[in-house]
């Protein structure tokens, strides 16, 4: 089993080509991955905007025990916040951003490896966790 929550996508082409020659040396029956559904990372930075109001954001040292942020993601927060006037939002668009973009692992990105027949012939299982199971 493969968790591949935040890594680049290439890493999809491991898994598989990994689960197939397990496969094929009768090491595994199915290979399992785990991974953002499509709902989650299409309302992801909906799910960290929701977090930061939940828990009253307001600056940095409300995240201090969370995330200790570069001085480049310091800078793409202010930036952000002189567009919107609101460090919660500032800092949810940018820590998605930076944290959770398209070249990372998600579903479609699993799905086209898939459609691709990367992996085959080896059975797989693939668990795509949706927005709505997401709670505070």
């Amino acid at each position: 089993m493969e968790i591949e929550w935040n890594n680049k996508d290439p890493f999809y082409d491991r898994d598989l080509e990994n689960f197939k020659r397990l496969h094929a040396e009768a090491a595994i029956s199915v290979g399992i991955i785990l991974t953002r559904g499509t709902t989650l990372q299409d309302n992801i930075k909906d799910a960290v905007l929701r977090f930061a109001r939940d828990q009253n954001v307001t600056s940095y040292d409300d995240l201090s025990t969370l995330v200790d942020p570069t001085s480049r993601q310091k800078t793409e927060v202010a930036r952000r916040m002189k567009r919107t006037g609101d460090f919660a939002e500032a800092w949810a668009a940018a820590f998605v951003a930076d944290k959770f973009g398209q070249a990372t692992t998600h579903w479609r990105k699993l799905e086209d490896r898939i459609r691709r027949g990367v992996g085959n012939p080896c059975p797989l299982l693939l668990i795509g966790i949706p927005y709505s199971v997401i709670t505070f």
